[in-house]
């Protein structure tokens, strides 16, 4: 009974994430455009945040809770999940032709994010160095992404008017933003403590159950993200969503980890041997042959595909 009741409240942490992230998103772009935050800007920054919230919330409560391999496992393994299945899924369904300029940098401050986290993997732990290298890298995405978004409405003329705003209007997404916040901080609670019990009961590491469960669990969003763009045929929208998601999880999550707990944070030498590599060798499959060839191959889904089944399979073994 104590087992079911474990995966049942798992499950009730991830269904909340999930809901209330798609709230917080809805909300969270409403505010900024009753503001008078142009959409593009409001996509290249706001909404790119807030779809990330639950895997930030998730690491940060893991961290503050002592459960540091929990927390880098949530970060690492959301970005493998994110590449190695979701990405890997969509280049399968529908591989694409890509203008290399549009794709460089992301792709570039991704790479190079993921090799500074290995590299820390080295060193053995996430400390103030790092930290503010992860946060120059972060910070250089978000002023890409609104340098581009500021210059495409210039090329375009763009011209946005605030919306005429309801009464009605402001109650619902004032309750989208209050409840949506909620369901993820009480989603991300619920998998932390949940999500640990298992681990306690399986007699599992916490560092299988951040790469694993949780890792999926707060990747979830993207994945149906992912789904929706296949069946629209919008294969090219799903991928820069994660190359940007990928970026904020690698360049918030693991400094933010280590401010708040006030240290420098650990890497088990397991994570820093196995699970780091994994993730650096995953994203240049994803994205090197690309910028060469630019193009989003079937065979990179594939390839994709085959690494993450098997470092899932050594993982959970191991």
């Amino acid at each position: 009974m104590e087992l079911t009741l474990i995966v049942a409240l798992l499950i009730l942490g991830i269904i909340l994430i999930i809901k209330g992230g798609d709230f917080f998103v809805d909300a969270a772009s409403w505010i900024a455009e009753i503001s008078g935050i142009p959409k593009l800007i409001i996509g290249a920054t706001v909404v790119s945040l807030a779809t990330t919230l639950p895997e930030i919330l998730v690491s940060l409560m893991a961290a503050a809770k002592g459960k540091v391999d929990m927390s880098i496992g949530n970060a690492v393994g959301s970005v493998t999940v994110n590449i190695g299945l979701i990405m890997a899924l969509s280049l399968l369904c529908i591989p694409f032709i890509i203008k290399r300029k549009d794709y460089l940098l992301k792709s570039l401050l991704m790479l190079a994010a993921c090799a500074l986290i290995v590299t820390a993997g080295f060193v053995g732990e996430v400390g103030i160095v790092l930290s503010i290298c992860l946060f120059l890298i972060c910070g250089a995405f978000f002023w890409e992404n609104i340098t581009l978004a500021r210059r495409s409405m210039a090329q375009n003329g763009q011209t946005e008017d605030k919306p005429v705003i309801t009464r009605t209007e402001v109650i619902r997404n004032v309750a989208k933003f209050v409840f949506g916040a909620a369901g993820i901080v009480w989603g991300a609670d619920l998998l932390v403590n949940n999500g640990s019990e298992l681990a306690r009961l399986a007699g599992i590491s916490e560092r299988i159950i951040g790469l694993t469960f949780v890792a999926v669990g707060t990747s979830l969003p993207e994945l149906i993200t992912t789904i929706t763009a296949i069946v629209k045929k919008q294969s090219s929208l799903s991928v820069g969503n994660i190359i940007g998601a990928n970026i904020i999880d690698l360049t918030l999550i693991l400094p933010l980890c280590s401010l708040l707990s006030g240290k420098a944070l650990p890497i088990s030498p397991v994570m820093a041997a196995f699970d780091l590599p994994a993730c650096m060798l995953i994203g240049c499959v994803a994205l090197i042959p690309t910028l060469f060839t630019q193009k989003f191959q079937r065979w990179q889904g594939i390839a994709l595909l085959t690494l993450y089944g098997g470092y899932m399979v050594i993982t959970c073994l191991a």
